[in-house]
């Protein structure tokens, strides 16, 4: 066999991955690495910014559920590309980040554009390397995709030094990779299993408690089963949205602190909760003493150590969730004194509460004239698009009016940065999920703050021709820390007024895309059925909505979930 280059090896690893795009930002000591793409069937797109790149990736992973992949230079592109890693740590993504790095000899002498990126990457990376044989190159690639994409999913870091780039590697036939430190436990135990199951038929006061998880491991379709089967009202986290569909009378949409009032109510009165791919997070618990007191806790995971890390569970899963979901299902199919009607019967006074709180203190907003609400522009969206547009968000008020107000019946429809909140993330997301799917109608609903953030990854969608929509809710704050201030500082508006805010509309048309204004509820509308109608080019919506709007309901920090501030 031959030997071929290292940039050779490297685009025949991400051809023989199934890779047809990445994201990047070239430099010095990743030339060869350019050069190879550019004669490859790969789409190599250039961002404006590190940050954009990695999370263009993640927003093509997302969307997708393929693996997302990122090129970086040394230095300061490995830095910028930090918080787009530790935003796909957050949420479990799986990304494969590759950084270039100066010539092996040179490690350690603070050569210019040296920084130990696997050092720095450590604590938000699934795993990390630093190729230091060219022999290593080849299989390290290769364990990389592995690792991002098994168990549960994660960004893993490939560190390249220019030499091992340049020099002379074979390549060797794929292996399939055995790791003895590393073994997902993917099927459940059927004596947990069973244990679920009767602890399910035994509850009155069930609820589904699902997160991120199941859309990761495509088992939507078996949760979905599980909770019409059972007829178990259902609640998501912010990452779970689709999961299960929104529209459905069993949804009560999210819970947590910006959560719904009947799905925190049900959630605190429940006796049994089914956690199903979450991890309990601070902003769905809420003050921890206080949440589901009464609730025997199931909890289904991939990964070992987020049971009971958090919350004492009771019956432990660590399983795959399709893979536990299904036997599940496959539990109750067997035994025919557990049918629908049955389930309907038994949880029906239960249903029957859950409904009476939701009717109580639906999510509503109050209508004021023809000042444009944010929520009112949120479901304007939903409803002209028919729920199919692929969402992506930035993070604060928008982000928030985005998951209670727009109906997610499919997954895989949501892309937003739940973990790390990181502003700047849904406009590059949009542009990879975009990439992923070229005739999908794909809107990124920001803040005026947030929006700013990555904005110059406009022009990355002008030269790709992904023509994502951006629909900015301005509102001339940072909202949400603006919102705080109002509640809980005496309205000390310190830092968060947003004084010098650019004319979106006209910064649209510098970028060659469509600028479009709404400054009246009348007004709305037209400019979305506009944005629509408007597919050669991104589309930008500016919408003046109210200035001091807040999202609720609210549970003030360390607060129970039951102590909710309503409109």
């Amino acid at each position: 066999m031959s030997k071929i280059s290292g940039a050779k090896a490297f685009v025949k690893c991400l051809q023989e991955e199934g890779v047809d795009t990445i994201f990047g930002f070239p430099g010095g000591v990743i030339i060869d690495l350019y050069d190879e793409l550019a004669n490859s069937s790969i789409k190599n797109l250039l961002v404006r910014h590190e940050q954009g790149a990695v999370h263009a990736a993640d927003g093509y992973a997302r969307a997708s559920g393929k693996t997302g992949v990122a090129l970086l230079t040394s230095g300061p592109g490995a830095t910028n590309g930090v918080t787009g890693i530790a935003t796909a740590y957050m949420d479990s993504i799986p990304v494969v980040v590759f950084t270039g790095q100066v010539p092996r000899a040179l490690i350690g002498n603070d050569a210019f554009q040296e920084v130990d990126i696997v050092g720095i990457t450590r604590p938000c990376t699934k795993h990390n390397y630093l190729v230091s044989n060219p022999e290593d190159l080849i299989p390290t690639i290769r364990e990389a995709f592995y690792l991002a994409s098994s168990g549960r999913p994660g960004p893993v870091l490939v560190d390249l030094p220019k030499d091992i780039i340049s020099s002379l590697v074979d390549f060797p036939e794929r292996e399939e990779i055995r790791m003895r430190t590393y073994q997902p436990h993917v099927e459940p135990h059927p004596g947990q299993i069973a244990k679920a199951c009767q602890a399910i038929v035994e509850a009155k006061r069930p609820v589904l408690y699902v997160g991120g998880g199941v859309i990761l491991s495509d088992s939507s379709e078996e949760l979905t089963e599980l909770a019409e089967k059972t007829q178990i009202p259902v609640t998501m986290t912010l990452m779970g949205l689709g999961a299960f569909p929104g529209s459905n009378p069993l949804s009560m949409g999210m819970l947590g602190m910006h959560g719904s009032y009947a799905a925190n109510m049900m959630v605190a009165k429940s006796d049994l909760l089914i956690a199903v791919g979450a991890r309990f997070d601070d902003r769905i618990t809420g003050r921890l003493d206080k949440f589901a007191p009464d609730a025997k806790v199931i909890h289904i995971d991939i990964d070992p150590t987020s049971i009971s890390k958090n919350v004492v569970v009771d019956i432990p899963i660590v399983a795959d969730c399709k893979h536990a979901l299904t036997a599940i299902n496959a539990w109750f199919s067997s035994r025919k004194e557990f049918d629908t009607s049955s389930f309907a019967e038994k949880y029906r006074p239960w249903r029957n509460q859950v409904n009476e709180w939701n009717k109580k203190h639906p999510l509503a907003y109050i209508d004021e004239g023809d000042i444009i609400k944010p929520q009112y522009v949120i479901e304007t969206i939903d409803r002209l698009t028919g729920g199919d547009a692929i969402i992506s968000t930035e993070v604060g008020q928008n982000q928030m009016w985005t998951a209670q107000f727009y109906k997610f019946n499919k997954p895989r429809h949501l892309l937003s940065s739940g973990g790390l909140g990181t502003m700047g993330f849904g406009l590059p997301a949009a542009i990879g999920a975009k990439m992923a799917f070229p005739d999908a109608t794909v809107i990124d609903i920001a803040g005026d703050g947030s929006i700013q953030m990555n904005i110059q990854e406009l022009a990355t969608a002008k030269q790709y021709n992904t023509p994502v929509k951006v629909a900015i809710l301005n509102n001339n704050y940072l909202g949400m820390v603006r919102q705080w201030q109002e509640l809980f500082y005496d309205k000390r508006y310190a830092g968060t007024v947003m004084e010098v805010t650019p004319d979106f509309v006209a910064l649209a048309k510098a970028y060659g895309a469509a600028g479009l204004r709404a400054k009246t509820k009348s007004e709305v509308e037209p400019v979305i059925k506009e944005a629509l109608a408007i597919n050669d080019r991104v589309v930008i919506m500016d919408f003046a909505i109210k200035r001091e709007e807040c999202v609720f309901p609210m549970v003030p920090a360390g607060g129970a979930t039951t102590e909710m501030l309503l409109v």
